[in-house]
């Protein structure tokens, strides 16, 4: 599978793991670094660069590392068609691709040690949508809350 990853400063170490795991099991990956935590860096650069990878088609996921794994949700969740869970726990991660159709993967690197971390990212790399319908019906009042999006004040 090709997945897009990224991580800030905060999400360094972790982030430096993740890739490791998920070279060894064969994944090909689009790598956005950082790969040094001294230089001080803002997280929605990455969500952006892995979300728009996964807008155009060029990787099928994404993982965003930072220090809580909430800003890169945040931000992640800002681009149109990005579904992005922040989990810290395997059952929210594969639920998370089961259910919502999440593509995206955030993780705090100060949050979460680095075992349960690769356990997480193994469970929703591993996870499919499910396609029932109840899921479905969800998901299409998701996509149609993103299409209805307006500006605070613009309703």
């Amino acid at each position: 599978m090709r997945i897009a990853i990224g991580a800030d400063h905060g999400g360094v170490p972790l982030n430096e793991r993740i890739i490791e795991e998920l070279r060894q099991t064969g994944h090909d990956l689009i790598d956005f670094g950082t790969h040094d935590g001294s230089i001080p860096d803002d997280y929605p650069d990455y969500a952006k660069q892995v979300g728009e990878s996964i807008q155009n088609g060029a990787a099928e996921l994404g993982i965003l590392v930072c220090g809580s794994g909430v800003g890169a949700a945040v931000a992640a969740n800002k681009l149109r068609g990005i579904r992005a869970a922040l989990c810290g726990d395997t059952y929210s991660a594969h639920q998370s691709r089961e259910h919502d159709d999440c593509n995206v993967l955030c993780l705090g690197a100060r949050v979460v040690g680095v075992e349960l971390a690769l356990d997480i990212v193994r469970a929703f790399v591993a996870a499919r949508f499910t396609g029932e319908e109840r899921h479905r019906r969800r998901l299409a009042k998701v996509q149609q809350l993103e299409m209805n999006r307006s500006a605070p004040g613009n309703t």
